[in-house]
């Protein structure tokens, strides 16, 4: 009897453990199906956009439009030199701003506000696509996240009492526009790019097998209940707890496969990923872009504070907004019923 029942459970044990096993191969299996396709999306957007702003870039287009910035930088308590970085940034993302910070003469506190839009507001072009393919407007996305870097660099520079004429300049020199012969730019472009290829690929694929493994058994339940308290201090549904973790740790760009593959497979109520956009728009990437920025001696506090309270208050904001927008329709609605 005992002989038997020990034999039951080595049975059951054995079941168990190939069962596990089967579930693993299988999430394994998907996870790195689904991190290929996500890839493969992701060149589509990276290769051309990138190439196009080294062109831009190489043949002086991009520095021709600062013009666009310029009126604005005073208003912004910074000098119209800084028009300059914020197109480089908005267009390159964090990794040129830094290098025209590194190179052009700026206060600390000029930095600190130019450092503070960058984050919000940078790489806005393929960022906002894959945005944009992941449950909101392109061009909203785009339009959003250039008000909030405006908004949040006047408030700052408001608290700090900076002006366009605050501190003492530092840097390495003058920023040069000379350009480079053509054929170097597409080599160093294309090394580049190789080189951010390989990285987004080592992140994706671990990632989406991490997902996959994370639905099979039934652990996505568990993180986002871990996670829910801060969610609900974000003004985020829990159900969007895992796009909202990928892309505050992996950004954007990087966390792009994971996050639009999520949205397309699965159903969102459409306000829930609205208000997680406008949170994650504002405040993602908070470890690898802040830490860009940390060379330069800026301090810490104003590379992550401002980003994550203007998060939550565009969660909070759009939240008010459509829960006016539900009244006004009810008492509509009423007024109707009573005219009746």
């Amino acid at each position: 009897m005992k002989q038997s029942k020990k034999t039951l459970q080595s049975l059951q044990m054995t079941k168990k453990t190939e069962d596990i096993f089967q579930k693993t191969k299988s999430g394994t299996r998907q996870g790195l199906i689904k991190g290929w396709k996500g890839l493969l999306w992701l060149l589509k957007i990276i290769i051309p956009i990138s190439f196009v702003t080294s062109l831009l870039v190489h043949f002086g287009v991009i520095y021709k439009l600062d013009f666009l910035l310029t009126p604005v930088m005073t208003w912004m308590s910074l000098p119209p030199s800084a028009a300059l970085v914020l197109i480089v940034g908005l267009f390159t993302g964090p990794y040129g701003a830094v290098a025209a910070l590194w190179a052009m003469p700026f206060s600390m506190e000029h930095m600190t506000l130019i450092a503070i839009f960058i984050l919000i507001a940078h790489n806005l072009i393929q960022e906002s696509i894959v945005q944009g393919n992941s449950g909101i407007n392109v061009f909203f996305a785009a339009f959003f996240r250039l008000f909030m870097a405006l908004a949040v660099t006047l408030v700052c520079a408001k608290i700090m009492g900076v002006n366009s004429d605050t501190g003492v300049t530092t840097g390495m020199g003058n920023f040069s526009r000379e350009t480079q012969p053509f054929l170097t730019m597409v080599i160093f472009w294309g090394w580049g790019t190789f080189k951010l290829i390989i990285q987004i690929f080592c992140i994706i694929m671990p990632l989406m097998v991490g997902l996959e493994l994370a639905k099979i058994f039934n652990l996505i339940t568990y993180i986002t209940k871990i996670i829910s308290p801060f969610l609900s201090v974000m003004g985020l549904d829990r159900s969007t707890g895992m796009l909202w973790l990928t892309a505050t740790i992996f950004g954007l760009a990087y966390g792009s496969a994971v996050i639009v593959e999520e949205t397309q497979s699965n159903e969102y109520k459409k306000e829930d990923l609205t208000k997680l956009h406008l949170s994650i728009g504002v405040n993602h990437g908070v470890i690898e872009d802040p830490a860009l920025f940390i060379p330069l001696g800026l301090p810490l506090l104003w590379l992550w504070v401002p980003r994550l309270i203007a998060a939550i208050i565009a969660a909070w904001m759009y939240h008010v907004f459509l829960s006016a927008r539900r009244f006004y329709a009810k008492r509509a609605d009423h007024k109707k019923l009573c005219n009746h």
